[in-house]
């Protein structure tokens, strides 16, 4: 307690870092340990109104009269330490556990205390402000988020420190929803937190406020799930997650690393609540209308009808020409008050122009390359006011002062002697990095790049060892070594010296330069030899490395390994080191010896950390042969491979109980990332109501994947999709609240997806189509509408080339005029990775033909990589004109893909085209093709880029035949004469493949290339007529016999094996005619005519195979 009286003594503005920096170096303990500590003593200064419920001070002392574990009687300080820092997250715990009679009663409990809105923002204002940030208020312009508040964006720039919390009513008008949907609603209430620096312990404070509100973390599954946010209008991105609570998103939680395209330094965290949602769980109501505002007041009653009204103007009546001339005039008058140096003004009107075009979004009246368009506008004066923003502070020499940089942490100097003294003899090595939460990917990456780099680092550092291990979760990643050596094994190397001439004198005494060589490396000076290196001469010695002790070499070492990890995207927080998440702790113990050393502010010890909601959210591990039994006493299951078998068992038996199974689908395109999102898995099955069936299976699951990472449940014969789903929680939780809870945001989700269907299928599909003159594809190109028209008119001439018959260009047609008419329906808006889907689900719906639906979802095809490809040659058409009008339109305009961009995604559309191409095996002519797609532009299209498409295209063909594993020499040689004809190319490289492993080829390239050779130089000059009067000798009448029978045999897209086996036929009559005949006659008529006749010969491979790619030719 003498710890706790020292913190009620500091004063309480000092900075919560500085405090926990000092704590932690005079006390020995970790930071989270330190912020728990300050934390709650200010919590019990506050007024008793503005205590957590569950935090009374009665509460408090009865939680931390635990009984402390002692060591011979005594109590020692890490003891002490280790007790208060898991006691602190359980006091809410401790005191519901006394009262809880029953899980009724419980709940019941939890209902009638529950905070009001009101309240829940004034706990929330009391507790950041008790830990130093100021309450601010929100902005006078509509945002759209916190984020926006100039508080926020602007404060977040330069090097100020920044400190604040306040409510943000944040307006989106595409969340429009009439107030019918228990979730969305154009305004909502965020609660906006601006940690500037990273104070280090951002999370353990922003779980203090969850408590602060009434929040149970051990009952509810709280989790922070990777989300990479960004914003375009702003230049502004950060890493970090959403956070659940039960499934449902209730903060985003964001290491700023850009803002106004100005990169920050120092980095600020930001937190933003989204009130609603956390009300109406703790409240326990399922629309956000019957949240408790205040005492006899419900959210509905003071808000439902500007909902209403509201929804009305921004999905209906606001005048689509009247905000585009409103955003005009907003994005004029920003630039005329940055021109008068009014960076907070500009702003302001900055932020009324982003809300005019949310506004003008949910109208459906922005198209893809027009929304960029926009943006890029916004942007810039984003770009611009952040600039003065930070040119103003700077003139104003930073009233607020400049943020310091964190103290560098190391160990003592005499830990590294201390450390190698415990260690005699072979031992367990562990070395865990400890992080904030990776994403999914990033701990597979993690776990697979350290498995191939373990080996040969210790190889390069001569530490023997035994069995090497790789383990992650989504907070660690760890390495475990068996029998690592104490030391270095012994190694002789050779080190080369002076030249000769340097080291002996005109006597042949050596000279200093001998010495200093021999003493350097301490060796005696008759152990030394000569040798020739290049032209010199050197003296060399061989000297005798007797190793030094593991812990030296690992605490030196150590920090380059963990250099090495890349991630797919890095960040910084309160380090200068790029790493996927903020690194928060270091455990590293080769036996029972800590190995010092320090990366990134964080310096190694023997703590690791268990669940955030468990009691052994801090342990300390005696012996790195303890490490695997610690984690497993804390329930924390390191192994990958471990969560993966037993989140599939449990799930599926979980399944089987509602007489369904989890899908294959979900199995291999879900459950990798599943298992890398939670440390101690725990599936539960939930139920949600079956009148959701009646919406499409697909929009279902896509729901349950991509929202919520749930696994759903089938029918085991028919596979049809049940009312059940499988969500995996994280820990030891309550486990109804938590069903309840992702049941609850399943709902609401589902009931998103219902307004969206029904106002759908309101109208026909052919209705929607005409929607499409609002979608912009492409200033230069028109709109989405236009786009359709082009593709309707490419149908015809397209199909005869592909020699459709009459009734297939029929389908097509009227397939070709709905097939992107599902881009301006509500769902495909909402989710976007439903188009198509769609599009053929309501065609259906309608009564159209299913060839007419098929052909629609299949014109979409491929989307990604590994996906299906077009199965009807109606499809096929579809996809194939839809592809080849964005690449000649886009290029056209000049939006090609440079070295390092690609906007429109062309590569991948090219890449899709000669795939389904080839999947299909039907022959299309691209020269051809790419000139009925330009006759249709809106644009002149010049031959120099329907060439450049053609490249474009064939070097796409490429890759999709290499990566199939084709030698690339021979694709190209082949693709050089039939790229151009993606299908006939694909069927024509694994022949060449054959015949080159027989050895034919290389017959062919023997009898081939002489008589190119012959001809290269003078080619043009030589009549491509031979005159067969002219031949003198009975070899060149031979030849051109094998000439006349090969070339008849080489007609059309002839075979590659045929081309090889009639030229066969060439082999021997080239060479008697080479032995006989004399090419370069004297008489021009003879030389003339044996010139054309290899010439002739020399073509035959022309438009099968261009020999000149291979090697050997």
């Amino acid at each position: 307690m003498a710890l706790y009286a020292s913190v009620l003594a500091c004063p309480r503005a000092l900075n919560l870092r500085v405090l926990t920096s000092l704590l932690s170096s005079q006390h020995g303990i970790s930071s989270s340990t330190a912020t728990s500590i300050l934390i709650l003593p200010r919590l019990l200064l506050l007024p008793r109104a503005g205590r957590p419920r569950s935090w009374s001070s009665c509460t408090c002392k009865r939680a931390l009269r635990l009984p402390l574990p002692t060591e011979n009687g005594i109590e020692t300080q890490t003891q002490r330490v280790q007790c208060m820092s898991t006691a602190v997250p359980r006091l809410h715990h401790a005191a519901a556990s006394e009262e809880r009679q029953s899980q009724v009663g419980q709940e019941r409990a939890e209902e009638t205390l529950a905070l009001t809105f009101q309240q829940a923002i004034q706990q929330l204002q009391n507790y950041w402000a008790s830990v130093g940030c100021a309450v601010v208020q929100s902005s006078s312009t509509e945002v759209g988020a916190g984020t926006m508040n100039p508080s926020t964006f602007l404060r977040v720039l330069g090097p100020e420190p920044w400190n604040v919390a306040y409510v943000e009513p944040s307006i989106r008008p595409d969340d429009s929803r009439y107030g019918e949907n228990p979730n969305r609603v154009q305004r909502h209430t965020q609660f906006q937190v601006i940690l500037k620096p990273d104070p280090g312990n951002a999370q353990e404070l922003y779980l203090g406020s969850l408590a602060a509100i009434g929040i149970d973390t051990q009952a509810h599954d709280v989790r922070f799930v990777e989300d990479n946010w960004e914003s375009p209008v702003l230049g502004a991105w950060g890493l970090g997650w959403e956070v659940w609570m039960d499934g449902m998103e209730i903060t985003q939680f964001t290491y700023f690393q850009q803002a106004g395209s100005i990169a920050l330094d120092p980095v600020s965290v930001e937190i933003t609540y989204g009130l609603e949602r956390i009300l109406m769980s703790l409240q326990n109501v399922d629309h956000f209308s019957k949240i408790k505002y205040f005492s006899g007041i419900t959210y509905g009653e003071l808000f439902l009808e500007n909902e209403r009204e509201m929804s009305a103007f921004n999905l209906e009546f606001a005048d689509v020409d009247v905000a585009k001339k409103r955003f005009d005039l907003y994005d004029a008058e920003a630039n005329s008050l940055l021109a008068l140096g009014l960076a907070i003004p500009a702003y302001d009107h900055l932020l009324k122009a982003s809300h005019i075009f949310n506004v003008l979004d949910a109208r459906g009246a922005v198209g893809v390359t027009e929304r960029a368009r926009f943006f890029a506008r916004m942007r810039l004066l984003a770009r611009k006011c952040a600039q003065l923003w930070v040119a103003t502070r700077e003139k104003l020499n930073h009233p607020l002062g400049i943020s310091g940089s964190l103290p560098c942490l190391e160990h003592p100097p005499e830990a590294l002697r201390e450390a190698a003294l415990q260690i005699i003899a072979p031992s367990t090595f562990v070395l865990e990095i400890g992080s904030e939460e990776l994403p999914a990917q990033d701990v597979s990456s993690g776990i697979a790049q350290l498995q191939v780099a373990m080996k040969p680092f210790f190889e390069r550092k001569r530490l023997k060892h035994g069995q090497i291990s790789v383990c992650g979760t989504p907070r660690r990643l760890a390495i475990i070594v068996e029998q690592l050596a104490h030391e270095q094994s012994a190694c002789e190397r050779e080190v080369r010296g002076p030249p000769v001439s340097k080291v002996y004198d005109a006597h042949g005494q050596p000279t200093k330069a001998m010495e200093g060589f021999c003493k350097k490396n301490g060796v005696a000076i008759d152990s030394v030899f000569a040798r020739v290196d290049g032209k010199t001469e050197y003296i060399f010695a061989k000297v005798r490395d007797e190793g030094r002790h593991a812990v030296e070499v690992l605490s030196e070492s150590l920090p380059e390994l963990l250099t090495e990890i890349t991630f797919s995207r890095t960040m910084r927080w309160n380090s200068q080191t790029l790493y996927g998440r903020p690194l928060r702790w270091l455990l590293a113990l080769h036996g029972d010896a800590v190995v010092p050393f320090a990366y990134a502010g964080v310096v190694s010890s023997r703590f690791t950390r268990g669940l955030r909601n468990s009691i052994h959210s801090v342990m300390q591990v005696a012996r790195a042969e303890d490490y695997l039994s610690a984690l497993d006493d804390s329930g924390v299951v390191i192994s990958l491979e471990e969560r993966h078998k037993f989140i599939w068992s449990e799930s599926s038996s979980l399944a089987v109980t509602v007489n369904g199974k989890i899908s294959e689908e979900a199995r291999f395109s879900l459950l990798d990332e599943v298992v890398n999102l939670v440390e101690a898995p725990l599936p539960l099955i939930g139920h949600f109501d079956e009148s959701f069936l009646n919406l499409p299976a697909e929009v279902l699951k896509t729901v349950m994947h991509k929202h919520q990472r749930y696994l759903p449940v089938e029918e085991k014969a028919s596979n049809h999709l049940l009312p059940f789903f499988v969500a995996v929680a994280n820990g030891k939780v309550n486990e109804e609240v938590v069903r309840r809870g992702n049941e609850a945001v399943l709902r609401a989700r589902y009931e998103d997806a219902r307004f969206y269907y029904e106002s759908d299928i309101a109208k026909p599909l052919a209705e929607h189509r005409t929607l499409l003159d609002g979608i912009v594809f492409q200033d230069k190109l028109g709109s989405m509408l236009d786009k359709t028209k082009r593709l309707e008119s490419m149908i015809q001439p397209l199909g005869a080339l592909m020699s459709l018959d009459k009734s297939t260009l029929s389908v097509a047609l009227q397939a070709a005029s709905l097939a992107r008419a599902d881009l301006a329906t509500s769902m495909v808006m909402e989710f976007t990775s439903l188009a198509g889907i769609m599009g053929k689900h309501y065609a259906k719906k309608e009564g159209y033909p299913a060839e007419v639906a098929d052909a629609i979802f299949e014109s979409v095809l491929p989307r990604f990589a590994g996906d299906a490809l077009p199965e009807s040659v109606v499809g096929l058409l579809l996809s194939v004109a839809d592809r080849l009008d964005s690449l000649v339109g886009l290029f056209t305009v000049g939006c090609q893909p440079s070295a390092t961009a690609d906007q429109f995604g062309l590569r991948r559309t090219a890449y899709g085209l000669v795939q389904s191409l080839v999947q299909i095996d039907k022959d299309l002519d691209l020269k051809q093709a790419l000139t009925i797609a330009s006759s249709v532009q809106p644009v002149i299209v010049t031959e120099k880029v329907q060439r450049d498409v053609l490249l474009f295209i064939i070097r796409r063909l490429e890759q999709l035949l290499v990566d199939d594993g084709a030698n690339v020499e021979l694709v190209r040689s082949v693709l050089a004469e039939r790229g151009h004809v993606p299908a006939l190319a694909a069927r024509s490289v694994p022949q060449l493949t054959k015949i080159a492993e027989n050895g034919c080829l290389s017959r062919i390239l023997e009898a081939y290339a002489r008589p190119r050779r012959i001809v290269r130089g003078i080619l043009p000059s030589i009549p491509s007529q031979v005159n067969e009067d002219l031949f003198v000798l009975p070899e060149e009448r031979l030849l051109w016999e094998a000439y006349t029978r090969t070339a008849a045999q080489l007609c059309g897209n002839v075979a590659v094996d045929v081309f090889v086996e009639a030229s066969l036929g060439l082999v021997e009559p080239l060479e008697n005619f080479f032995n006989k005949v004399f090419v370069m006659a004297e008489e021009q008529d003879l030389r003339t005519n044996r010139l054309s006749l290899l010439q002739q010969i020399s073509m035959l491979p022309a438009g099968i195979i261009d020999l000149s790619q291979l090697p050997g030719f």
